[in-house]
């Protein structure tokens, strides 16, 4: 009874048995090193970098959108802290994602090296012999020639007539003569094209290896930082002007080229035709003014969603906008101790916002506040308030007021959208009875227990703008450009190769044959080689032709 091809007889013990030998240390890291710089590895590795990148767009990231962290605290309080450990707020530059990124760096590197060598070579190397039986290849077909004298000559001039059409159409040709035997005879070329694409598949993968260094070397020297900026107030161009900042590994602040930007104007055109879409914003454009270090002209400027400012080796995007109320808070005896902008931060499409206001001097106590800013204040039947509109109609400022240490006193940074409520007495709202102070635009009212007034003044817009700076993203541009082009290129030219054969057999007419192999998927093979023997037919009976006539004229002036 016969066995399976597959069966391995392994004896338990004597001459018979098979031992596999210990890799050892040194085999083990070559073993691990052919699996890391596998394609297979690289490949799961892009997956797994692709998936590592999902959390940078389901929680906010400090480095682009600081307010929202704190914001996502505030109502996650206990899932934010695991996230935080787990460095989900920090994403792309978490423990975990920068070891998959410089492991999928090192496997392209160990994958396109030896690649690119053997791809070299090729160049470099003849097309392959032509194959012992052609009738096995794709778009196999073949001709007669009728018997004459000249055979011989006759087949010469087919195969050189082949490399001649081959060469003009872009192949890289070869001719070889085989080995008479019995009588027959062999005259042949061999040609090959389509080595574009291996070139550009190893330009795909070196251009994604020159993606990861200079997003490597971009995120080291760059910057991102955060500014909101309300209308008419400015920002300069320098590490304390910033509301948050998260420099590269190798960032220097002397790198920071000194401008100035003003917020003239922040503009929001919103729906109001359709009933559905009613209040959604459809345009925004912040009207700005800038001046660069050493120059008095001051430049007009305007940046919109998806078109930034650049200047001065940065490029500024318009990401958030929101109100600023202008608070004023004044003692009993009516000198202002606090007068400022406050922006607050929206917390619904219909901009009703969140703010803080801190008043650490000037009064008998230290005071904070807390309060919603309604553009267009409208009221529930349970008789809270909401905003049914973000345009200010009607607008409405409402605070709660609490006093007591506000903790800035000991130097620890606070932030200022945040109000610790845990070392404070509440003055109104809540279980206090005192009902919350409520101001409209210019109005004024009385702070408890008689330590002054609170006024607002008026509201402005302000506009958030992501300041960010990378000095490798013109090469991420040209090596992303690189990566597309290296891909369609192995995508749409094919690898093939086309065989031509002269066989010359005594007291047989001389045979020419044609056939094809490609290398991967080509639908146009067996076209390309019914194109060849016509065309080569069509040519190599011009040829004949004219060798005749130039036989018959020799012949005609050799005669008496």
């Amino acid at each position: 009874m016969s066995r399976p091809l597959d069966h391995i007889d392994v004896r338990p013990s004597g001459p018979g048995r098979i031992t596999e030998p210990a890799l050892g240390f040194t085999g083990w890291m070559r073993w691990m090193w052919r699996q890391l710089t596998s394609m297979r590895a690289a490949l799961f590795l892009l997956l797994l970098l692709a998936l590592a990148a999902v959390p940078g767009s389901l929680v906010p990231q400090r480095s682009s959108d600081p307010n929202g962290v704190v914001q996502y605290f505030k109502n996650n309080p206990g899932l934010a802290p695991v996230l935080d450990k787990l460095q989900a707020f920090d994403a792309y530059t978490s423990f975990w994602f920068s070891s998959i990124y410089l492991l999928l760096f090192i496997s392209l590197i160990g994958c396109v090296l030896p690649r690119t060598v053997h791809h070299l070579r090729s160049l470099r190397a003849t097309p392959p012999k032509t194959p012992a039986r052609l009738s096995r290849m794709s778009g196999y077909t073949s001709i007669e020639l009728s018997a004459e004298q000249g055979a011989a000559n006759s087949a010469a001039t087919a195969i050189t007539t082949a490399a001649t059409i081959l060469r003009k159409r872009g192949y890289r040709v070869a001719a070889f003569t085989g080995e008479p035997t019995a009588g027959r005879r062999e005259l042949s070329v061999s040609a090959e094209r389509g080595y574009l694409r291996e070139a550009g598949n190893l330009t795909f993968h070196i251009a994604l290896v020159g993606v990861l260094i200079t997003v490597g070397i971009g995120g080291g020297f760059g910057f991102n930082g955060n500014r909101v900026v309300v209308e008419g107030q400015s920002m300069i161009n320098t590490l304390a002007a910033y509301d948050s900042f998260n420099p590269g590994r190798f960032f220097s602040p002397a790198e920071l080229a000194p401008y100035s930007l003003t917020l003239n104007k922040l503009a929001v055109t919103y729906e109001t035709q359709n009933k559905r879409a009613r209040g959604l914003p459809t345009d925004y454009t912040a009207s700005v003014t800038t001046q660069t270090q050493g120059s008095s002209r001051k430049t007009r400027r305007t940046i919109k969603v998806n078109d930034p400012l650049s200047i001065g080796g940065t490029d500024v995007y318009l990401l958030g906008n929101g109100y600023a109320p202008r608070i004023t808070v004044r003692d009993p005896q009516g000198h202002a101790v606090f007068s400022d902008f406050i922006p607050f931060l929206p917390q619904d499409a219909n901009l009703t916002s969140l703010g803080v206001v801190k008043v650490p001097d000037g009064l008998a106590k230290q005071v904070g506040l807390i309060g919603f800013f309604y553009p267009t204040k409208s009221t529930a039947p349970t008789g809270a308030f909401y905003s049914s509109y973000p345009d200010l109609t009607n607008p409405v400022l409402t605070l709660n007021a609490y006093s007591g240490d506000l903790g800035i006193n000991a130097g620890a940074p606070k932030s200022v959208y945040a109000l610790d409520t845990t070392k404070l007495t509440q003055l109104t709202g809540g279980a206090t009875g005192v009902r919350s102070i409520e101001l409209k635009p210019g109005q004024t009212q009385q702070l408890p227990d008689g330590l002054g007034s609170i006024t607002l003044e008026g509201v402005s817009r302000f506009a958030s703008f992501e300041i960010h700076h990378d000095p490798a993203q013109g090469w991420v541009l040209f090596f992303a450009t690189a990566a597309l082009g290296g891909l369609l290129t192995s995508l749409f030219v094919p690898r093939r190769r086309l065989w031509v054969k002269a066989i010359l057999e005594e007291t047989k007419p001389v045979r020419i044959e044609y056939a094809g192999l490609a290398r991967g998927d080509d639908p146009q093979l067996q076209d390309a080689v019914a194109d060849l023997a016509s065309a080569h037919q069509a040519a190599f009976r011009t040829t004949r032709e004219a060798d005749q006539d130039s036989q018959r004229n020799i012949d005609l002036k050799g005669t008496p």
